[in-house]
């Protein structure tokens, strides 16, 4: 079992240089597009890789100083050799899967996973030639049976989105390991390097949507994949091709928001877990997903190689639509958003968000029920926020 145990000390000074710019407390915000040089002989050691400043900048797509400060230490902080930031959520795993992908190949996606990243699976890769096959979350097993000699990727996520399920991350390797040449790409972003990091059970790839924990203030929109040097360089120059990097404004608060990561991860976790305690022993609740509690069927996988659960809880309101739609307007310190991970506690009902232009029988198939409501905690005290859904579920 890889170790989980992750010093806080890490979310916070993860590959911060000592010494900075202007002497300055926080890293500086580089608001500049392009870059000089001093003569014609420093650009040729940049472009041969003789430069005495691996990283000097060139122009503002291929790389950003604000931008490659915080990818050390987010490499720092997944324990990766590399990390590579984007615009978004999005475009960090849509851009990963593109660099690993090409036409005729295949790709293997477990269920239960964000909408778009299905969307992207078997929409917009399918558009270029890239077939798949979709398993049942968490069902390693499937992959023996998913597998063809064309396959080059296998992505999931762990927590998934919204049933919160969490993928054997040992065995999924293994599963992995029996085709050469065959990736592991692991969404991470309800986990946080906080209380999961993929990367030292062996997965070639984790991503995150900053915009979430990482950033932490509903502020910014950012994405960021991590690993080896060799695939985040692959990563890297599609980046520079398709244009979607971090504006450096994104990258500075994404930083800020990194200094704060640890402490506010462990209240979520004690809030979130206070809360679905609560809700699992109240009679108005069908069924409360929190990998946290004994009850969610992936229990024992999250306590084996988590720190911590998480500070999203997923439940069945009983009555269905109309009845977590009246619990959802009657909260009042929780409020209606489509994210999480922030400081501030969003509440949202995917069935009328996420997935509100499908009949309730196409909903129910895809496993999404009416009643489910999504309550992504953040960091008032467990106490008001138990007292609200009271208040609500009255």
């Amino acid at each position: 079992m890889a170790k989980k145990n992750i010093s806080s000390t890490d979310a916070v000074h993860a590959g911060e240089p000592k010494t900075k710019a202007f002497d300055a407390v926080p890293s500086p915000i580089v608001a500049s597009a392009t870059y000089t040089f001093e003569s014609s002989a420093e650009i040729v050691r940049h472009t041969e890789g003789t430069h005495e400043r691996p990283h000097r900048e060139e122009y503002g797509r291929y790389g950003n100083p604000t931008s490659r400060a915080v990818e050390e230490r987010l490499a720092a902080l997944e324990g990766t050799e590399d990390a590579v930031l984007f615009s978004s959520g999005m475009a960090a795993i849509s851009t990963a899967a593109m660099a690993l992908l090409k036409h005729g190949e295949h790709v293997i996606l477990f269920g239960d996973c964000y909408r778009m990243t299905r969307e992207l699976v078997e929409g917009t890769l399918a558009r270029f030639g890239v077939s798949h096959t979709i398993v049942p979350a968490v069902d390693v097993a499937a992959i023996a049976h998913a597998l063809r000699p064309e396959t080059r990727l296998v992505m999931s996520e762990s927590p998934t989105n919204p049933y919160l399920r969490c993928i054997d991350l040992e065995k999924l390797v293994l599963a992995c390991k029996q085709k050469r040449g065959l990736k592991t790409l692991v969404d991470a972003t309800f986990a946080t390097p906080v209380n999961c990091r993929p990367a030292g059970f062996g997965i070639d790839l984790v991503v995150h949507s900053a915009t979430k924990y990482l950033g932490g203030h509903h502020d910014v929109l950012a994405g960021v994949v991590c690993g080896t040097q060799p695939l985040c360089s692959l990563v890297r120059d599609l980046r520079g091709v398709l244009g979607n990097v971090a504006d450096p404004h994104a990258a500075f608060l994404v930083g800020r928001g990194l200094k704060t990561l640890a402490l506010r991860v462990r209240k979520q976790n004690e809030s979130a877990l206070a809360i679905a305690r609560y809700l699992e022993g109240h009679s108005a609740i069908t069924r409360v997903f929190y990998p946290g509690l004994p009850s969610h069927p992936d229990h024992e996988t999250a306590r084996a190689q988590m720190t911590g659960f998480g500070g999203v809880v997923s439940f069945i309101v009983k009555g269905g639509l109309d009845a977590a739609r009246g619990l959802v307007d009657r909260m009042e310190l929780a409020r209606i958003a489509p994210s999480f991970g922030g400081v501030d506690t969003l509440v949202e009902q995917p069935a009328i968000m996420s997935y509100y232009e499908m009949s309730s029988e196409e909903r129910a198939a895809v496993g999404i029920d009416d009643g489910l409501v999504r309550l992504a905690v953040g960091i008032e005290e467990p106490e008001d926020l138990v007292a609200d859904l009271t208040r609500a579920l009255a």
